[in-house]
């Protein structure tokens, strides 16, 4: 049970609900809070909410959505609803009880809340309980739609930040083969489409690991043309790890992190290393090279997002793991001055709501 509804009961013990319909009401309103009203989610979260508190209808509003509701007089509801949105303010009329719902650190629109509306002899108690539980309900699903819209918010501007210098250089590559080796030309190109594809595309959150080091292999053929000799690759994945699903985007931007700070900075070139196996129920992925590497400090400070003349993808990668998987799964740097640099990240192989698309 959540904060609120626990407080609420301290007001009364009687006509307890059974603690299973309690969870299921919950996981029905949560799920219902997620669709559009009118949905069968939606109108099943209510349900299960009067046959908690003893209503005979319920429904819910919400500013700028449409109202969700189950159960008879629909219109004298919402009339009643919209009066006790304006005025914030616990209303009876008809049979029917319209109560607003305060959800911490919500914005109104138009100085509206939402309104919970009961039809039919609910006891205060069930009705202060229920309005409880839909006030936490609702509070998470804010929360839950602020992170999502803030992992897409990192996703876009990952999106954004490969390197014009790279692509510059790419092409530059690929048109100077166009005479001398058509066909090597023609292979470049179509290396260079499939990761603009894989970086820009509009798609899905998440992709397999196979996936994602596909888009690593097109960037480093196309970082090989470019630096020639100067840039040694190795790749080391284990098959069993291929199909765990990731966030896009979450392992190119550190290779190109190796390539552009453990390679190009050496004038003899340098190597990069990726790998992924699993660990029991995790699958540890590495990228590790062996340029001029970092104090520990400095690597602290890339992560934070305070170092100087540092890109923000590490930054990006760091805190869209850290919100899909919990603040325990994010970048681990492994370096030191003269060492070159290891990144791993630890990802579930099964997590709930990561699926590849």
């Amino acid at each position: 049970m959540t904060g609120r509804f626990r407080a609420a009961q301290a007001h009364g013990t009687a006509d307890r609900p059974d603690p299973t319909e309690v969870l299921d009401a919950g996981v029905a309103v949560a799920a219902g809070l997620r669709e559009p009203a009118g949905s069968p989610a939606a109108v099943e979260a209510l349900r299960r909410l009067a046959g908690l508190c003893g209503a005979n209808a319920v429904g819910l509003l919400r500013s700028g959505q449409d109202t969700g509701w189950w159960g008879p007089d629909r219109e004298a509801g919402v009339a009643l609803g919209l009066r006790a949105a304006t005025t914030r303010r616990r209303m009876s009329e008809g049979g029917l009880l319209a109560l607003p719902v305060v959800v911490d650190g919500a914005d109104p629109v138009d100085d509206r809340v939402p309104v919970l509306v009961l039809g039919g002899e609910v006891p205060t108690t069930a009705a202060r309980r229920v309005a409880g539980f839909v006030a936490d309900a609702l509070e998470r699903a804010r929360l839950e739609a602020g992170a999502a819209a803030a992992d897409a918010a990192l996703l876009r501007e990952l999106r954004a930040q490969i390197s014009p210098h790279f692509v510059y250089n790419a092409l530059t590559t690929i048109a100077s083969f166009v005479r001398s080796d058509p066909a090597r030309a023609r292979d470049l190109l179509e290396t260079f489409a499939e990761f603009i594809r894989h970086s820009l595309a509009a798609r899905g959150d998440y992709t397999s690991l196979a996936g994602e080091f596909a888009s690593v292999e097109a960037y480093l053929t196309l970082a090989r043309a470019v630096l020639g000799e100067r840039l040694r690759v190795q790749v080391r994945v284990a098959p069993e790890v291929l199909p765990v699903p990731i966030p896009v985007l979450a392992l190119q931007p550190l290779v190109e992190n190796a390539v552009q700070h453990g390679v190009e900075r050496t004038p003899d070139g340098g190597l990069v290393q990726v790998s992924g196996e699993a660990e029991a129920d995790v699958c540890v992925i590495a990228v590790e090279d062996d340029g001029p590497g970092m104090s520990p400090e400095h690597a602290r400070a890339v992560l934070a997002g305070t170092a100087e003349g540092a890109g923000l993808a590490l930054v990006n990668v760091d805190r869209r793991l850290r919100a899909v998987y919990g603040p325990e799964h994010g970048l681990v740097i492994e370096t030191a001055p003269g060492a070159g640099t290891r990144i791993v990240l630890r990802v579930p192989r099964f997590q709930p709501g990561v699926v590849a698309r």
